[in-house]
C-alpha cells in the first residue's frame, strides 16, 4: 500500500456536521479532495449549500442536508436520508457545537447550560449511536472523529460549561472506541487550540484577550481551520487503521 493509498477515501461516504464554515467546512472540502462523497450538514441547508456547491464545482462530490444536532428527531431524519440515499456511512465527523454563554461560571444561565449539553454531549452521543449502528452492518466498519477542544483538558476562562462538555466528548470518544472496536468502528478525537473561526471570534477579535492568550501558545499565533482539518483526515483514513480511543492535540503547543 502506497502512502497515497493510505489517505484515499474514494467510494466512502462521510458526514460532517457543523460544516457551513470554519473547521467543518475545511474538513468537508479536504475529505472530498481525497475522494469521499461528503454529506455536509448544518442547522439550515441554505448555510451549507455553498460548501457543497464549491466541492462539486472542484470536481468532488457533496450533498447538503439540514440537521439541528440538538434535536434527536433531526438526527434521525439525517441518518435516514444518508442511509436511504447512499446505503452506507463510512465516516462521521461530529463537529457542530454550541457555546452560547461566555462569563463567570457562578452566573451560568441554565438555558445556555441546557443548549450546550444538548448539542455538545447528547448530540454527539446520539449522532455516534446512529452512525455506529449503520457502520456495524457494513463489512468494513467505519470511523468516527469528534471535534473536542483543548478546553476539555484545561478549562477555558469564562467558558465553564463549554469546557465541561468538551471533557465529556473526550471520555465519550474512549467509551465508543472500546465498545465499538469489535465492529471495526474506530472512534477518535481532535483537540483544536485557539482557531480563527466565527465560533471563537469573541476571543480572536478582542485584542486585549488575544494579547493575554497568545503568550501561552509557543507558536505565538492562532490556528487556521485548514490546519485542523488534516488531523481529522488522518483519523478518518486508513492511515489511522490501528488508532482508536485517542486524541490528537492541534494547539500550537498550548498544552505542552
Amino acid at each position: 500500500m502506497t502512502k497515497k493509498d493510505l489517505f484515499d477515501l474514494t467510494g466512502k461516504v462521510a458526514l460532517v456536521s457543523g460544516a457551513s464554515r470554519g473547521i467543518g467546512e475545511s474538513t468537508a472540502k479536504l475529505l472530498a479532495s481525497y475522494g469521499a462523497h461528503v454529506v455536509v450538514s448544518s442547522r439550515k441547508v441554505a448555510n451549507v449549500e455553498p460548501v457543497a456547491d464549491a466541492i462539486n464545482a472542484e470536481g468532488g462530490k457533496a450533498t447538503a442536508v439540514a440537521c439541528h444536532v440538538g434535536s434527536m428527531e433531526g438526527i434521525d431524519e439525517l441518518m435516514r436520508t444518508v442511509e436511504n440515499e447512499f446505503g452506507r456511512l463510512d465516516i462521521l465527523v461530529n463537529n457542530a457545537a454550541a457555546n452560547p454563554y461566555f462569563g463567570h461560571i457562578l452566573d451560568t444561565d441554565m438555558g445556555a447550560f441546557e443548549k450546550t449539553i444538548d448539542v455538545n454531549v447528547r448530540g454527539y452521543f446520539y449522532m455516534s449511536m446512529k452512525a455506529g449502528n449503520i457502520m456495524k452492518k457494513q463489512d468494513k466498519g467505519g470511523a468516527i472523529v469528534n471535534t473536542a477542544s483543548v478546553n476539555g483538558v484545561k478549562p477555558g476562562l469564562f467558558q465553564g460549561i463549554y469546557s465541561v462538555t468538551k471533557a465529556a466528548i473526550i471520555n465519550m470518544t474512549q467509551a465508543f472506541a472500546k465498545e465499538c472496536a469489535p465492529y471495526r468502528i474506530r472512534c477518535n478525537a481532535v483537540l483544536p487550540g485557539l482557531t480563527d473561526t466565527k465560533f471563537v471570534s469573541a476571543l480572536t477579535k478582542n485584542e486585549r484577550v488575544l494579547d493575554a492568550f497568545l503568550p501561552q501558545i509557543p507558536l505565538h499565533r492562532i490556528a487556521q481551520p485548514d490546519e485542523i482539518a488534516p488531523a481529522i483526515l488522518f483519523l478518518a483514513s486508513d492511515a489511522a487503521s490501528y488508532v482508536t480511543g485517542t486524541t490528537i492535540v492541534v494547539d500550537g503547543g498550548y498544552l505542552s
